[in-house]
């Protein structure tokens, strides 16, 4: 029987791309969603309900193997689980901590527990706002001390804890750190970068006064190479299973694309052929009376998955943004 991966988060930016990298792959594949499930290839759950956890898994059990009795690996022996399902706002999550806490931290110790105690691999994704980015300190290693500066950063963090407390005796817990994230999506809004595609629309007005940060370090990453490099991820350990204390815990991912937010926002207006009269460069960098502070340079490190020997090629910023828009050169 094929490997099986459930992915929670399933119907979100980075969900979706993950589901479609492990199908091609061979893999069974299912999903969790709350607001967009559609059982029964994406399971409704809601993450925030302890109770829900569990019973997902259950569903998840039922779906893929109630009509395979003799699978030589017990009931959920190849099942991978991969926690796409997060509050990724940093905004977001100052507003409303208690509820980001829910699904960023407390969602991740139920599932690290329940996915542990059944031998299933639990890849959890996490975030370069994990560390402080001070000027000079970058590149952070896999093993670089974290030290967020706000609080979506602590939560990812304290995700990252729980993940590693929860499956310490199993050894079925790893951490996959990414950057900010661009890809295809329902709508701009759910990528932190396909978003300032409506801020260069938006700057076409001279008098639209928009200001755009020119200072923090930027290492955008398409959803889609994540997404291999998760698949490649769980092959690697499901081939290593024996072995599988020996491998890393904690691994990151990056593109070398390295731009600020304005230096996106002028990369889209030269794809699409257009100024930019109605956008100002900031280079003033964080408003120390802003709640969230952000950090300048987060560049990651991927030396453990080059080690490992996953291939950590990424596509071009540029080219990916020219067939998305359909703006192809002449």
């Amino acid at each position: 029987m094929p490997p099986i991966v459930l992915v929670t988060g399933a119907t979100g930016l980075l969900g979706r791309e993950v589901m479609e990298a492990f199908s091609r792959a061979g893999w069974v594949t299912v999903g969790q969603g709350y607001s967009r499930a559609a059982p029964p290839k994406i399971l409704k759950a809601n993450l925030e309900n302890i109770n829900e956890i569990e019973k997902l898994l259950d569903e998840a059990n039922i779906l893929i193997f109630c009509n395979n009795a003799n699978n030589p690996d017990g009931p959920l022996r190849k099942l991978w689980s991969i926690v796409c399902a997060a509050n990724r706002s940093p905004d977001q999550c100052d507003k409303n901590p208690e509820q980001a806490r829910k699904i960023n931290v407390e969602a991740t110790r139920a599932l690290a527990q329940a996915t542990s105690s059944r031998s299933i691999l639990f890849i959890y994704i996490s975030t370069d706002y994990v560390f402080p980015g001070a000027e000079g300190e970058a590149p952070y290693e896999a093993s670089s001390s974290t030290k967020p500066t706000n609080l979506y950063g602590e939560m990812k963090r304290d995700g990252e804890i729980v993940t590693l407390e929860a499956t310490h005796d199993s050894g079925l817990g790893v951490i996959l750190r990414v950057p900010v994230l661009y890809g295809p999506t329902k709508n701009n809004s759910e990528s932190a970068v396909n978003v300032l595609l409506d801020m260069v629309y938006k700057a076409q007005d001279p008098n639209s006064g928009i200001k755009m940060d020119d200072w923090a370090q930027r290492y955008p990453t398409n959803t889609e190479d994540v997404a291999r490099v998760c698949k490649d991820i769980a092959e690697k350990y499901l081939q290593e299973k024996d072995h599988i204390s020996s491998l890393p815990r904690i691994l990151q991912f990056s593109s070398e694309d390295q731009m600020t937010k304005y230096e996106i926002c002028e990369k889209l207006a030269q794809i699409l052929g257009v100024p930019l009269p109605g956008m100002v460069r900031n280079k003033q960098g964080n408003d120390p009376n802003a709640t969230v502070q952000r950090p300048f340079n987060t560049k990651l490190s991927t030396k453990e998955l080059r080690e490992l020997g996953v291939d950590v090629w990424t596509q071009d910023f540029i080219a990916w943004w020219r067939r998305q828009l359909g703006a192809y050169r002449k």
